[in-house]
C-alpha cells in the first residue's frame, strides 16, 4: 500500500497491511481477500489509514500539545484523568482535513452504490496500529460506534475514533507495556451494518477460553447487536464445538448448549439520536429461546476452523447475524492472546484445604473464569472513579466491567460480577490477567457487602463460588515433560462435564470411569419417570420444578436425553479419541429419591446398598423407560454427537442371567454389544462377578474393578460405618486375592481388565500389587494422576 493513502478498501488489504490499518482492519482485508472462496462472509467497506491520523494530527498542530501533555503524566506531575480529557478535548475541536473528508465522502458514496442504499448504516470501529499482536492485545481500548448513518455522521464518528486513542485506559495501557503514545496510530474501518439488531450477535473463540482446550470452538450470542455480550450487558447462550469431528457433515458435534439469561438486547435507536443504539427488555420467549440454530452453531464452528487454519493460531472473533437475511457474518477477528502466551508443558492445578462442611455453601456461583483460587477483602463498587477506594489484593464486586475498570482490575486479587458470561469484558481481562473470576452471578452486589472477607473458587469447573472467609487452598505445577511412561494404561475418572476439559494436557489413556449419575444429579435434576409419567408426581413443589427446568422443551424427555447426552460427549471430547468408558445410572434409591419427582417412583429401603440398584433397575417394568431414555443418550452421544470412543459399563450385576436381560434391553435400545463397535463392561464389585468371571466374561468385553463395593462385600464392612473404618481396607489379603482372580480369569479369556478406586493413590504398595498382578489399567482422580503414574513406572522398571 502508497503510504500517501489516506483511504483503503478492505477487499484490497491483507495481513502485511497491520503498519497502515491496525491488526483489525488488515486481518478484515484478510479474511475477505482469501477466506471469502471458503464460505466465510465478511462485510465490505473501508478503511481510514495511519497516513489519515497522522495527517489529522499534523494539519491541526497536536502532536506537540499531545506530547507535553503525556510527559506530565508520565512525569507525575499532573493526574492522568485531566490529561486524558485534554486530549481527548483538542481532538473532537479539531477539523477533518479537506483531503480526508473528501475522500471519505467518495468511499461512503461507492459504499452506499454497492448496497443500493442512499445512506447505508455503516459500523465505525477504531483500530490501533499496534492492536491484536499476540504481544499487545490493545482490543477493546478503543471506541467502536454502530448504525452510523450520513456523511456528517461518519466523520464525526471518525473524529471520535482518533479521540479514542487517548482515553484514560489507552494512554495508561501503552506506558504500562512500553509504547510511545505517539508512535501507535489509529485507522478507522467503516464497514456495511448488519441488521443484528433485528438478529443475534457475539463471540467466538476457536479454543476454550478457560482451559486452553485446543480442540474445542467456544460461541457465545445473544439477541440484538453484540456490544451486549462483548461488555458483559447480558448473560448470553453459549456452545461448544468439538473441532475434529466437525470434517463429518453427518455429524452434530456440540459438546455443549447452555442457555443464558438474555435479559436485554441492544437495537438501532433513529440515526438523528445522539447515540444511535438503545437497550430495551427482550420478551418472555426471548429469554427462553437460543439465538443459533444447531446448523447456525456448525457454520460459525467451521468458519472458526478456517479463519484459525489460515492465521495458524488460536482466534478471537466476533459474528453477527442479520435478521432480516438470516445470514451470518463475521466482523472482526484476532489472535487469541491468552493460552497463546502460556508456557507449554506445564499445567497448573489449585485445590481448596476443606471439605464442603467446613467450607459451608457458596455466598454466590457463576460461571468460573480460569481456575485458581483467591482470598480477600471485598470491595463493591458501582463506578470505576471509586478507584481511590480499593485496596490493592481485595475482591472486586461490581454489576459487570468495560475498559475503564482495567486499572483498578489489575490491583484486584479476584473479580465477581453480577452479569456476563465467559467472552464478556470481565472474563476476558480476567484471563488476560491471571485472576480467578466469577461471572454472571446475579446477586454478587446484593449478597456480598463490602469489607466481608472471602474466598473466590474457580477451582471446580464451570460454577465459581464465593465462600464467606478466608480458606486455605494449595498450588501445584505440573511439568509435563517431567511425566514418566508405563506399560499398565493410567486412566481418569470423571464425573462433572465441566471439569473435563481442563486435565486435557495430562497424558492419560483415556476416562476409565465417567460417573453418569453426576451428570443427572447436578444438570438434569430431574427423575427421568417423572419426565415420562408427569401425572404420577403428586409434589406440587416439584412439578413446578419441573415445568420451568423443561420449559421451552416440546418434549419433557428429550431435555433430559440432550443434557445428559451433551455432558456424556463433553467428557469424551476431553480424551478423544482414548476410550472413555461411562457407567449407566447407580444410585441407590434414596439417591434417586432425591431427584425432583422421585419420591413417587422409588420404594423406601431398609439397606439401599444392597438393594434395587445398578443392572436389577435397568430391566425392571418400575424403571425400564427410565434406562431406555439413558440408553438413548449414549446413542445420541456416540451416533448424532459422534464420540464412538464412549464405551459403556453396566454396574451392581449379580449374575449371569441378570448380564443376559440387561443386554437384550440395550439392544431393543439400539445398543448392542460389537455394532458400530461398541464395547460392554461390567463392574467387577460382588463377590460373584470374581467367582463367576469366566461365564460374564463371555458376556462382555472387559472387567472394570470397583475397589470400594468388592471390599465391603468381601470383608462385610459398611463402607460408610464410622465405627467400621478401622476395617475396611482394600490392601486385606482375602480383597487382594479376588482381585488376582479375576485378573487371571479374564486375561484367559482375552478379557481386559481395570480397577477404578481411591485406593492406588492413597496406598503406593497397593498399587505396587495392581502392577504384579498383571492390572491392565488403573484409573484415578485427575489430581492423584500424576503420583500414581510415576509409583507405576518405577514399580515397572524395578520389576
Amino acid at each position: 500500500m502508497n503510504d500517501g493513502t489516506l483511504i483503503a478498501w478492505l477487499n484490497d488489504l491483507g495481513s502485511d497491511d497491520v503498519a497502515q490499518v491496525g491488526g483489525k482492519n488488515a486481518s478484515l482485508g484478510e479474511m475477505i481477500r482469501h477466506l471469502g472462496t471458503q464460505g466465510v462472509r465478511v462485510p465490505g467497506g473501508f478503511a481510514t489509514t495511519a497516513q489519515a491520523y497522522r495527517q489529522f494530527l499534523a494539519d491541526n498542530a497536536l502532536e506537540p500539545r499531545i506530547r507535553e501533555l503525556t510527559q506530565a503524566f508520565e512525569q507525575d506531575e499532573r493526574p492522568l484523568s485531566e490529561v486524558g480529557e485534554q486530549i481527548r478535548a483538542l481532538f473532537l475541536d479539531a477539523e477533518i482535513p479537506a483531503a480526508l473528508a473528501d475522500a471519505v465522502r467518495h468511499a461512503y458514496q461507492a459504499l452506499a452504490e454497492q448496497t443500493g442504499r442512499d445512506e447505508p448504516d455503516v459500523a465505525v470501529r477504531s483500530s490501533a496500529t499496534a492492536e491484536d499482536l499476540p504481544e499487545a492485545s490493545f482490543a477493546g481500548q478503543q471506541e467502536t460506534f454502530l448504525n452510523i448513518r450520513g456523511t456528517d455522521a461518519l466523520l464525526d464518528a471518525i473524529r471520535r475514533c482518533f479521540a479514542s486513542l487517548f482515553t484514560d485506559r489507552a494512554i495508561s495501557y501503552r506506558q504500562d507495556n512500553g509504547f510511545d503514545q505517539l508512535q501507535v496510530a489509529l485507522s478507522v474501518g467503516v464497514q456495511r451494518m448488519v441488521r443484528s439488531d433485528s438478529g443475534s450477535s457475539g463471540v467466538m473463540f476457536s479454543i476454550d477460553t478457560d482451559t486452553g482446550f485446543p480442540r474445542a470452538v467456544l460461541i457465545n450470542g445473544a439477541w440484538g447487536l453484540g456490544e451486549t455480550v462483548v461488555q458483559g450487558i447480558v448473560d448470553p447462550d453459549e456452545y461448544l464445538v468439538f473441532k475434529p469431528l466437525l470434517g463429518d457433515t453427518s455429524l452434530r458435534p456440540i459438546i455443549a448448549r447452555q442457555p443464558g439469561g438474555k435479559a436485554q438486547k441492544m437495537v438501532y435507536a433513529d440515526t438523528s439520536a445522539e447515540d444511535p443504539t438503545r437497550l430495551v427488555e427482550t420478551s418472555e420467549d426471548e429469554r427462553r429461546a437460543l439465538v443459533l440454530s444447531d446448523d447456525e452453531v456448525l457454520s460459525l464452528a467451521r468458519w472458526a476452523v478456517t479463519i484459525e487454519d489460515h492465521y495458524g493460531k488460536p482466534m478471537d472473533m466476533e459474528w453477527a447475524k442479520d435478521g432480516e437475511t438470516g445470514e451470518l457474518f463475521i466482523v472482526q477477528a484476532r489472535p487469541e492472546t491468552v493460552h497463546s502466551q502460556r508456557t507449554e508443558g506445564l499445567l497448573k492445578t489449585y485445590r481448596l484445604k476443606a471439605s464442603r462442611d467446613e467450607t459451608g455453601e457458596p455466598l454466590v456461583s457463576g460461571t468460573a473464569i480460569g481456575d485458581a483460587i483467591a482470598a480477600g477483602k471485598v470491595f463493591r463498587l458501582d463506578d470505576p472513579g471509586e478507584d481511590e477506594r480499593f485496596e490493592d489484593g481485595g475482591v472486586l464486586v461490581t454489576e459487570m466491567t468495560d475498559p475503564d475498570w482495567v486499572p483498578i482490575m489489575r490491583r484486584a486479587a479476584a473479580i465477581v460480577t453480577d452479569h456476563g458470561g465467559r467472552t464478556s469484558h470481565a472474563a476476558i481481562v480476567s484471563r488476560e490477567l491471571g485472576l480467578p473470576a466469577i461471572v454472571g452471578t446475579g446477586h454478587g452486589t446484593e449478597r456480598l457487602a463490602d469489607g466481608d472477607e472471602v474466598t473466590v473458587s474457580c477451582a471446580s469447573g464451570e460454577t465459581g463460588r464465593v465462600y464467606a472467609g478466608r480458606i486455605p487452598f494449595e498450588a501445584e505445577e505440573i511439568s509435563l515433560d517431567e511425566i514418566p511412561k508405563t506399560g499398565a494404561k493410567i486412566m481418569l475418572n470423571m464425573a462433572n462435564p465441566a471439569a473435563a476439559l481442563r486435565w486435557w494436557q495430562l497424558p492419560s489413556d483415556g476416562v476409565g470411569l465417567a460417573r453418569m449419575e453426576f451428570i443427572v444429579n447436578q444438570h438434569i435434576k430431574i427423575h427421568p419417570m417423572a419426565l415420562i409419567h408427569p401425572d404420577a408426581v403428586d409434589d406440587e413443589d416439584a412439578s413446578t420444578q419441573i415445568a420451568a427446568l423443561t420449559a421451552g422443551w416440546d418434549d419433557p424427555q428429550a431435555y433430559f436425553v440432550d443434557h445428559l447426552a451433551r455432558g456424556i460427549a463433553r467428557i469424551a471430547a476431553g480424551s478423544h479419541p482414548h476410550p472413555v468408558i461411562v457407567r449407566m445410572s447407580d444410585f441407590k434409591t434414596n439417591e434417586y429419591a432425591d431427584l425432583i419427582g422421585g419420591r413417587a417412583f422409588e420404594p423406601v429401603e431398609a439397606n439401599p446398598m444392597l438393594g434395587w440398584r445398578g443392572a436389577s433397575r435397568y430391566y425392571s417394568d418400575a424403571y425400564r423407560e427410565g434406562f431406555a431414555l439413558e440408553c438413548r443418550a449414549i446413542r445420541k452421544a456416540r451416533e448424532e454427537i459422534g464420540f464412538d470412543n464412549i464405551l459403556v459399563m453396566i454396574p451392581f450385576c449379580r449374575t449371569p442371567l441378570e448380564a443376559d436381560r440387561v443386554l437384550e434391553v440395550m439392544a431393543e435400545e439400539g445398543l448392542k454389544r460389537g455394532e458400530q463397535g461398541l464395547e460392554v463392561y461390567v463392574m467387577c464389585e460382588i463377590p460373584a462377578n470374581v467367582i463367576l468371571a469366566r461365564d460374564f466374561a463371555a458376556r462382555f468385553d472387559g472387567f472394570s474393578i470397583g475397589s470400594n463395593d468388592l471390599t465391603q462385600l468381601v470383608l462385610g464392612v459398611d463402607r460408610d460405618s464410622d465405627r467400621l473404618a478401622h476395617l475396611f481396607d482394600e490392601r486385606n489379603d482375602a480383597v487382594r486375592q479376588m482381585i488376582s482372580s479375576v485378573i487371571t480369569d479374564a486375561h484367559e479369556r482375552e478379557r481386559k481388565v481395570g480397577l477404578c478406586g481411591q485406593a492406588p493413590s492413597d496406598h503406593p504398595d497397593f498399587a505396587a500389587f495392581l502392577v504384579r498382578a498383571g492390572i491392565d489399567s488403573i484409573s484415578v482422580n485427575p489430581d492423584s494422576f500424576l503420583s500414581v503414574k510415576q509409583a507405576v513406572a518405577e514399580i515397572e522398571q524395578a520389576g
